[in-house]
């Protein structure tokens, strides 16, 4: 850590220091508060000047630096601490908490601010709702309790007069998920500005008050204001309350009758020894007694309620270990500081003794418990000698003898009580104590024991003020089976004043908090010690001959080979059943080494779990794929069974099956199934066609040229009735001239040698100009011939029939032709219907008999015949 941070900046382990005197440490510790360094350790505490100012060094980036890394890798801080106990909670399921000590004023609950600040930073990366909400609860209620627990005093402007012990819950990932509040409040004054007013307000909202609830605050904490300024005056026997104005207020606030107020103010009730109960006026002294006593049972009342109202939102609720893993607690006890004055109130001497009592605690944890450990395990160890305050706590609790114990007797002699009696008491039986004094036992003494008059009154007895000052057992009981990590704070100066080291006042602080032995006992003791089973457990990776399991005669053969592998014999004391480890760095040795074999052993892990995942996931695919394939069969199957089924009496039928309705084919016959379809349609087609006489299949397959040609554009093409083709020689379509055209063909047939006649018919013939004539038109398969009709069928234009590229038609029901030629001199027809028929549509007729011509004329050149 000297190294981390530079020998100009003093050592930042007190454990370091080159010799273990109160001269050293102070010098070490005053070097660091002048260097800005506010925090350094005692092995896992750390102790924590107050800076008096703000300091940029609890930012994303501290905290960062601090997650996860062991407690000596950075330098220290309060973020080293919290880490370090998040870590062994989350790590060993184990229970831990901090305890943040000091005097008023030396930083104590900013300290567990930041820890709270730190651990909810820490947390929940994936950022849940309700884990939100329970850490923005966790935080904001420190705003509140501030407010309502803080007071101003002579030496310090925000002193804490409670007690606060917080618990938060973990769930098995280390995320929070509730909490509880153990408070114990003392005492309290009002002293809020507008910016924690609103502060207050904001986290009463955030952590879940109602409207309504933070009205009833206000009005209480209104009664309570006005209370303290009542005022009492004696009118002969009686007593009366000075300005009634107030008492009405009063009773508007609480809901309640003036009269009511005004006689639980000035009366008691007392039951007699008859068994009567009477009401018995105050004197003027006894009411402002009764009305300061009402006062702080009121306010008392008012803070108990707001910590059970934060319990209630923050506690773990439905929380299932069976289901949820084990539930861990981090404790975070900020302790009230005490305070010594001229002049101490009872609630001050109830401050301190609970601070001794910490001191006693701590004393009892860190330089009792771990020498009798080292006995206790046989290490070899010289005693160190320490101050053991438990002389002080038994003078204020011994039963029967102790201060409370006189306090409580004196309380119940008869008569009248005052503090001067209880003094008095205190003195003859305390008198020759060796730690007890007062101003008439020892006139040199400047701090006095005075006890106020009230709190030993009648109307308030001291038993009554037990479970606000004796909490401490409690607290005690609540975090004395966890691990403990501390802080300890020391108030510099008196003055607030971030540059002043008062080197007396500190020097008074390190010696009541047994600072100087804490670093006695370790330095000579050792840094870390753990159970053979867990040493073992967490480092048996890093030893190739106890990894995965040894085969030696006890653990602590196995933790030897571990610790001689690494080299570390010096380092380390073999105890009855724990390993001591003496410095630090031979644990972060073997924790680097962990940190580096981890990530191995995890990807081993997941290799083996993945290749046992994908075995799975192969045999199941390889299930699915055989059902798949037997079901792929079976649908197979059942589809040819169905087919067959359904065609099964084609052959029979009119329409051979083609109103018969396919089945819907599996997806692996989606192909074969059109293909079936196809060859149905053949077989279909031939049986139609096997049934034509030969005479007629000219016609069908000209039927056939034109259905693909026209491919539906035309509504109407003739395939219904009979093709005639050559229309000028037919009888009934020419009558009149029908004759003349058989003659004319026979010659031009004789002179053309053509062999057949594809297509002849009347038709009219449009020019350029938009002007029609009759005219005749004949299609041989040589030659097109355009006929005058009125003149013995005059040949009026004769082209080869090869260069005919291509006709053209319309989509409508008129007889409209082109047909295009290579040389662009194209021929508009209107093909007329003749005498046979007056609606006969012929276009049709001409377009498949050309096809067919040419379809037939091009399957010839290539050397086949189409039948």
């Amino acid at each position: 850590m000297a190294v981390l941070e530079g020998l100009e900046f003093g050592k930042s382990d007190f454990v370091l220091l080159d010799e273990v005197n109160i001269e050293q440490f102070m010098e070490n510790l005053k070097l660091r508060f002048e260097k800005a360094r506010i925090y350094t350790f005692i092995g896992e505490g750390v102790v924590s000047v107050n800076p008096y100012k703000q300091m940029d060094i609890y930012g994303k980036e501290e905290i960062n630096a601090y997650r996860g890394r062991e407690l000596y890798e950075n330098p220290p801080h309060l973020y080293a601490v919290a880490d370090a106990a998040y870590k062994a909670m989350k790590r060993r399921a184990k229970d831990t908490c901090i305890v943040v000590s000091g005097e008023s004023g030396a930083g104590k609950t900013e300290a567990s601010k930041y820890i709270m600040q730190y651990i909810a930073a820490i947390t929940n990366p994936s950022q849940r709702a309700e884990v939100e909400s329970v850490k923005n609860v966790l935080l904001k209620s420190n705003c509140v309790l501030e407010a309502f627990g803080n007071a101003k005093t002579n030496r310090n402007d925000n002193s804490s007069r409670f007690g606060k012990y917080m618990d938060i819950n973990f769930n098995f990932n280390g995320d929070p998920t509730g909490g509880h509040i153990n408070n114990y409040l003392l005492e309290k004054t009002s002293n809020n500005d507008r910016y924690s007013h609103n502060a207050v307000l904001s986290a009463l909202n955030v952590i879940g008050f109602s409207e309504e609830e933070i009205h009833s605050i206000y009005r209480i904490l209104g009664t309570i204001l006005i209370l303290g300024n009542l005022q009492f005056e004696t009118d002969r026997e009686s007593v009366l309350v000075v300005g009634m104005g107030d008492v009405s207020h009063i009773a508007e606030l609480t809901s309640t009758e003036p009269d009511n107020v005004t006689k639980s103010l000035l009366y008691r009730t007392v039951a007699t020894g008859g068994g009567e109960v009477i009401e018995k006026g105050h004197s003027e002294k006894e009411a402002c007694f009764g009305r300061d006593a009402f006062t702080k049972a009121l306010y008392e009342r008012l803070f108990g309620w707001i910590v059970g109202r934060i319990n209630a939102v923050i506690e773990v609720k439905d929380y299932n270990p069976v289901l949820h893993g084990k539930n861990t607690v981090i404790g975070v006890l900020d302790i009230y500081g005490f305070e010594i004055f001229d002049n101490n109130s009872f609630e001050q001497f109830c401050i301190n003794y609970c601070n001794e009592k910490l001191q006693q605690l701590f004393i009892q944890l860190i330089l009792c418990q771990e020498q009798d450990e080292y006995r206790r395990e046989g290490i070899i160890w010289q005693h160190i000698d320490y101050f053991n305050n438990q002389i002080i706590v038994d003078l204020v609790e011994q039963p029967h003898k102790g201060i409370i114990s006189v306090l409580d007797e004196a309380c119940l002699s008869v008569g009248k009580v005052t503090d001067t009696v209880c003094l008095e008491s205190m003195d003859v039986k305390l008198g020759q104590h060796p730690h007890y004094t007062s101003r008439k036992v020892g006139q040199n003494s400047t701090a006095s024991n005075r006890i106020n008059y009230i709190l030993f009154s009648l109307a308030m007895q001291l038993t009554q003020l037990h479970p606000s000052f004796l909490f401490f057992p409690i607290a005690v009981s609540l975090y004395n089976h966890r691990e403990p990590y501390y802080v300890r704070c020391i108030k510099p100066n008196d003055i607030k004043s971030p540059a002043l080291f008062d080197d007396a006042r500190c020097q008074h602080q390190v010696a009541y908090l047994g600072l100087l032995e804490n670093v006695r006992v370790r330095r000579a003791g050792f840094a870390c010690r753990q159970a053979y089973t867990r040493f073992l457990q967490r480092y048996k990776m890093t030893c190739e001959n106890t990894w995965p399991n040894h085969l030696m005669g006890t653990d602590r053969e196995a933790v030897e080979a571990i610790v001689t592998q690494h080299g570390f014999q010096d380092d380390v004391a073999y105890g009855h059943t724990m390993l001591f480890v003496r410095t630090p760095k031979s644990l972060f040795t073997l924790e680097q080494e962990r940190a580096a074999l981890v990530p191995v052993l995890v990807l081993f892990l997941q290799k083996v779990w993945r290749g046992a995942l994908a075995r799975m996931r192969c045999r199941r695919m390889r299930a699915i794929f055989a059902i798949m394939g037997c079901y792929k069969r079976y649908k197979v199957k059942v589809h040819f069974w169905e087919v067959e089924r359904r065609f099964a009496s084609v052959c029979s039928m009119a329409d051979y099956g083609k109103s018969v309705e396919w089945p819907t084919p599996p997806a692996a016959l989606t192909q074969f199934h059109s293909i079936t379809q196809k060859l149905h349609r053949r077989w279909r087609a031939r049986q139609i066609v096997k049934n034509i006489p030969p005479s007629d299949m000219g016609e069908i397959r000209a039927k056939v040229a034109a259905l693909g040609a026209l491919n539906g554009e035309r509504k109407d093409w003739g395939c219904g009735r009979s093709w005639e083709r050559d229309y000028l020689a037919n009888v009934r379509d020419s009558h009149q001239s029908s004759s003349n055209f058989i003659l004319f063909s026979q010659e031009l047939r004789n002179k053309d040698e053509y062999n057949q006649v594809i297509f002849s018919g009347f038709c009219r013939k449009m020019n350029r100009f938009n002007k029609s004539s009759d005219r005749a038109l004949l299609i041989t398969d040589k030659h097109i011939y355009k006929l005058d009709p009125k003149k013995q069928f005059k040949v009026l234009k004769r082209l080869p029939l090869e260069v005919i590229t291509g006709l053209s038609v319309t989509a409508g029901v008129d007889q409209m032709v082109a047909l295009h030629t290579s040389s662009q001199d194209d021929v508009l027809l209107y093909i007329q219907r003749g005498e046979l028929c007056p609606d006969q549509d012929r276009i049709g007729e001409l377009v498949g008999t050309l096809i067919d011509h040419f379809t037939r004329s091009v399957a010839t050149v290539r050397g086949c015949r189409v039948r």
